[in-house]
């Protein structure tokens, strides 16, 4: 499938944009980006200067994603999602003078291959998503989320487990659990540590 750039998207002409991928209407992709092949950037999207985002990844409708970001592979980034990247947001310093870029210092959100950040939800930089995650929608993430966790709300939270279809694995014994939807299998090894024994 060829790349797809609609005209009134926005795309910086040092932006690397992989074989296959669709940039929607008015969406903004900025210096130095790196977009993976076979990617979908929605509508009114906005991928800031240099992030990285691995192949098969889609960024939703009205997403923002700011630099520093990194992003692996088949990553969903919702409709209105927002990556931050100000621990300390302010428009002014202290001496009421407007901040510039050399004011403050940027800081990203990583995202594992295959995880989810669920539609308005917000991860709050820094932060890292372990691959297979969910993050449901409307939470707000300030603490790094566990490989094949499912967080929700507000601080978002550890609430179960995913498998790599996406779907609440089902406990089996005390530290098993199995997908309902592909049946794979996987092992609690610590309070926050899942681990995959099968695959399907």
């Amino acid at each position: 499938m060829p790349t797809k750039i609609l005209p009134s998207a926005d795309v910086d002409s040092t932006a690397v944009i992989g074989d296959g991928s669709s940039i929607w209407h008015l969406a903004q992709v900025r210096d130095g980006v790196v977009l993976g092949e076979n990617c979908i950037v929605g509508r009114g999207a906005y991928i800031g200067s240099g992030v990285k985002i691995g192949k098969n990844s889609k960024i939703q409708n009205y997403a923002l994603v700011y630099e520093p970001a990194t992003l692996g592979e088949g990553v969903f980034v919702g409709p209105a999602a927002v990556l931050t990247n100000d621990q300390f947001p302010r428009a002014i310093n202290t001496d009421m003078s407007q901040k510039s870029g050399s004011d403050w210092q940027s800081v990203g959100v990583s995202i594992s291959d295959g995880a989810s950040i669920g539609a308005r939800a917000v991860c709050v930089a820094p932060v890292s998503i372990g691959k297979w995650a969910l993050v449901a929608a409307g939470a707000v993430v300030t603490k790094d989320v566990p490989a094949f966790a499912l967080v929700a709300g507000v601080p978002a939270k550890r609430i179960g487990w995913v498998g790599r279809a996406g779907v609440r694995l089902e406990k089996t014994d005390d530290n098993h659990f199995r997908c309902p939807k592909d049946a794979s299998t996987y092992k609690q090894v610590s309070e926050n540590e899942l681990v995959e024994e099968s695959t399907r």
